[in-house]
């Protein structure tokens, strides 16, 4: 699977993709279906990517949208799990959280009130073209702070930094499905952090 990924006028060919010259901005074209990138082929496709992420989520100075990617990482690389619109997710947990989620755990699982998910996201549209898609963003409350929600807070930032109207109700339907692990959905198993090689 190549990736070609288009940024001002460098050109350099690599293992399973190439980088090619272009007028316009930093453009990213998955060559194929995104689900069949190996490893290689996604480190391309957020090295060249996650800069503009990180500008765009940052953009409006949002409190998370700021600071996460100096949060712990979940995960070796983004990873298609077939949710939140088959975007290819990264996600990061704060120092609050980051010890009981990084234990994967199916059942008895408990957030402590902090803890902070933020999940980047990449869009992959027609023509193959990759786009920075939505931040995210779970705050577990102090107990009895969404009650009807499991006391999580969802929110979102777009590509643009501004705050994202945001279903609480939406969200949570879908969460509920992991109701043992705390509403908690994962990185696929082979990407997460400390899985076997």
């Amino acid at each position: 699977m190549k990736i070609h990924l288009t940024l001002g006028a460098l050109a350099v060919a690599a293992t399973g993709f190439t980088v090619t010259p272009a007028a316009a901005a930093n453009t990213c074209i998955v060559a194929g279906d995104p689900f069949d990138l190996d490893d290689a082929g996604v480190h391309a496709l957020y090295d060249c990517i996650k800069d503009e992420m990180a500008a765009g989520y940052a953009k409006e100075g949002h409190e998370v949208g700021s600071v996460f990617r100096d949060w712990a990482p979940t995960a070796t690389r983004p990873a298609l799990p077939g949710i939140h619109g088959e975007r290819f997710l990264n996600t990061f947990v704060n120092d609050i959280g980051a010890e009981e989620y990084l234990k994967f755990a199916t059942e008895g699982v408990h957030m402590p009130a902090g803890s902070v998910i933020a999940k980047e996201s990449i869009q992959i549209g027609k023509g193959g073209k990759a786009s920075v898609g939505p931040l995210f963003i779970m705050t577990k409350l102090d107990a009895g702070g969404a009650p009807e929600f499991g006391d999580w807070l969802y929110a979102g930032v777009q590509p643009n930094g501004k705050v994202m109207n945001v279903s609480q109700q939406f969200c949570h339907d879908c969460h509920v499905a992991y109701e043992d692990q705390d509403a908690l959905g994962y990185p696929l198993e082979e990407v997460r952090i400390g899985a076997p090689g």
